[in-house]
C-alpha cells in the first residue's frame, strides 16, 4: 500500500501541474477578443510572416511562411518553415491546432511538442482573409501575416494600433524579410 502512495501522489500532482500549466499556455492576452464569426475554411493556406517578437523558436528567421491545412479528424495541420541566416539552413516545425472553443472563434490552441500546447488567437482579420493580427498566449507573443511578402500601409497600422492598445511593445517588432 505505501508504494502506491509513492506512486499515486506525485503522478496527480504532476497531471494537476501539466493541466494548469496547459490551462494558462492556451489563454489570451488581456484586453485581446478573438475574431467572432471566424471561418476556418478560409483561414486555411499559406501565410507569410510580415512582423513578430524574436523568441528562440525562430531566431535568426527569415521566409518565414506558416501553411495550415484540415486533417481528417478535424485538427489543423500548422507547417511552419524559414531560412537560419545564420545557420544557412532552411528549418521547417510541423504541429497541429484544434479550436480552444468554437471553430467559429478565432481561439486555438496549437502543440509542435505534444502534450505542450499554446494559444494561438486570431485577433484581427481583414474581411477577405488576406491579412491576421495573431496573439499568443501572453504579450510576448504576437504575428502580423499576410497571403503575400508584402502588407499595405493601412491594415499594418490597423494591427500595430489594436496591438498596441492592448499593451504590446510594437517596437520591439522584427519585420520579415523575404526574398
Amino acid at each position: 500500500m505505501k508504494n502506491i502512495h509513492k506512486i499515486a501522489i506525485p503522478v496527480s500532482v504532476g497531471v494537476l501541474g501539466l493541466l494548469v500549466f496547459n490551462y494558462y499556455s492556451v489563454r489570451i492576452p488581456k484586453g485581446a477578443v478573438a475574431v467572432t464569426h471566424f471561418d476556418a475554411e478560409k483561414y486555411l493556406g499559406r501565410w507569410y510572416e510580415i512582423a513578430r517578437f524574436d523568441y528562440k523558436f525562430e531566431k535568426d528567421m527569415d521566409n518565414v511562411t506558416a501553411t495550415y491545412s484540415q486533417n481528417s479528424d478535424g485538427s489543423i495541420r500548422v507547417d511552419n518553415k524559414g531560412y537560419n541566416y545564420v545557420k544557412k539552413a532552411w528549418e521547417e516545425s510541423i504541429g497541429e491546432a484544434k479550436f480552444v472553443k468554437a471553430p467559429t472563434e478565432g481561439r486555438l490552441k496549437v502543440s509542435f511538442f505534444k502534450p505542450i500546447w499554446s494559444g494561438y488567437n486570431v485577433i484581427d482579420i481583414d474581411e477577405n482573409y488576406q491579412y491576421a493580427l495573431v496573439a499568443g498566449n501572453s504579450l510576448k507573443y504576437l504575428w502580423i501575416l499576410s497571403r503575400t511578402t508584402e502588407i499595405p500601409e493601412s491594415i499594418k497600422q490597423r494591427f500595430l494600433e489594436k496591438a498596441k492598445k492592448i499593451g504590446y511593445n510594437i517596437d520591439e517588432l522584427i519585420w520579415v524579410k523575404h526574398n
